[in-house]
């Protein structure tokens, strides 16, 4: 008896295999993770080499913040009235025309911060039809019983391709440019288009056609009645701000200028990140949380922030990257059990578009505080300035404490 229980368990993580369709969906987003993966660190390498500026890629950041930001509410409309598969499709068509473009531009010598900026924006723009979309179609390919695994493995290609990813751009990158990356990115979109075609999701239930902006407006509604999701999207807009804002634009210059490092060593952050994020997210298919998964997951997000502090003033490379694995361990965890959240207590007609204001809530200040860092990125040292924006983090997290349904949330 105890090794037939025990079998359930240690496959736990594995569920959501047994559909057919998440298994397709699932090797076209691995393929197009591991494909941005490359692309982030290409793209931040490169347009800091291009400028020499922090304050450049913190412009190319925004921009690509603001083109999901304005896309991705009306995408989860959407997303909830029509076929979120065609949206899917739609998305990834446009993300291969976009990329390759920058290839070929960055290819034949032509490249400016410019072009960079547009690309960002059409990028983004596309990205936010995508993502609520995804979110949408989760639930339409696996049982609800089998979602804790589905977010697991779907966290865990994200944070596989963060250990991969980084590791096949630095060797990319060192030897051939970042054409050859951003190339590499364009085909990964074209591959996950193919499996994605071949899925045959359920029919959702829909959403009564109102107009996009009163579904917005639903929607909007919806969320602000439940403390558990408003207070949390609008504490981590702040803390996206702070905390991400900075580590994305400053990382650069943090191992450019403090460790003397280039991009093997930034593409090896990365990997630490990622390398964590896979353990963070099977630890929450395995442990399978059905109780207080507000209250861990904050204090989560505490120990996440420490850790960037670890990261951002070390004198010690090594340690830098250990903080860098820790963390992704946190970030995986916390992540997961969010989404799980959302796909199980969130009604289906509804889910998209509250994914759409996950994601514009959250990242709704992140333009600001990527223009913020960089135009103060020259009054301090990188490592501080990330330091310093960890440290407001953990006062914001610390107060969704305060919250009672927040500490009791199953």
């Amino acid at each position: 008896m105890e090794a037939t229980a025990a079998a359930p368990s240690r496959a736990r993580v594995l569920r959501a295999f047994r559909s057919r369709d998440f298994r397709l969906l699932w090797t076209g987003q691995a393929i197009s993770l591991l494909g941005d993966a490359a692309f982030i660190v290409a793209l931040g390498w490169r347009t800091f080499t291009l400028t020499g500026s922090a304050r450049s890629l913190g412009l190319v950041l925004t921009f690509q913040g603001i083109g999901t930001l304005s896309t991705v509410l009306v995408g989860g409309a959407l997303a909830d009235r029509y076929d979120r598969r065609t949206l899917m499709l739609v998305s990834d068509a446009a993300r291969f025309v976009v990329i390759a473009a920058l290839a070929i531009v960055d290819g034949t010598g032509h490249l400016s911060i410019g072009f960079l900026v547009v690309i960002a924006l059409v990028e983004g723009l596309a990205t936010g039809f995508f993502t609520p979309a995804l979110g949408g179609l989760i639930p339409l390919v696996v049982e609800e019983p089998g979602l804790g695994s589905a977010n697991a493995l779907i966290g865990l290609a994200r944070n596989a391709s963060y250990i991969v990813g980084p590791s096949v751009a630095a060797v990319l990158y060192g030897f051939a440019g970042a054409t050859v990356v951003f190339g590499f990115n364009a085909v990964s979109y074209l591959v996950s288009f193919a499996f994605v075609w071949q899925t045959r999701p359920r029919t959702a239930e829909r959403a009564q056609a109102e107009g996009t902006f009163r579904e917005i407006g639903a929607g909007i509604r919806y969320v602000t009645g439940v403390p558990w999701l408003w207070v949390t999207i609008s504490l981590f807009a702040f803390v996206l701000m702070f905390q991400w804002a900075p580590i994305q634009v400053l990382t650069p210059a943090l191992v450019r200028e403090h460790f003397d490092l280039g991009v093997r060593a930034y593409g090896l952050v990365f990997t630490a990140i990622g390398a964590g994020m896979v353990i963070g997210s099977v630890l929450v298919a395995q442990l399978n949380l059905q109780r207080r998964r507000g209250l861990i997951s904050y204090l989560i997000w505490i120990l996440n922030s420490v850790l960037v502090i670890v990261f951002a003033l070390s004198p010690w490379f090594t340690v830098s990257v250990a903080a860098a694995f820790v963390r992704g361990i946190c970030i995986g965890f916390g992540v997961t059990i969010w989404e799980t959240m959302l796909m199980q207590l969130v009604p289906q007609h509804m889910l998209s578009r509250v994914v759409s204001l996950d994601w514009f809530g959250s990242l709704g200040l992140t333009p600001f505080g990527l223009l913020l860092t960089g135009a103060v990125s020259g009054l301090a040292a990188p490592g501080t300035l990330i330091a310093l924006g960890a440290s407001v983090s953990i006062c914001i997290i610390s107060a969704g404490l305060l919250s009672k349904q927040i500490r009791t949330i199953d």
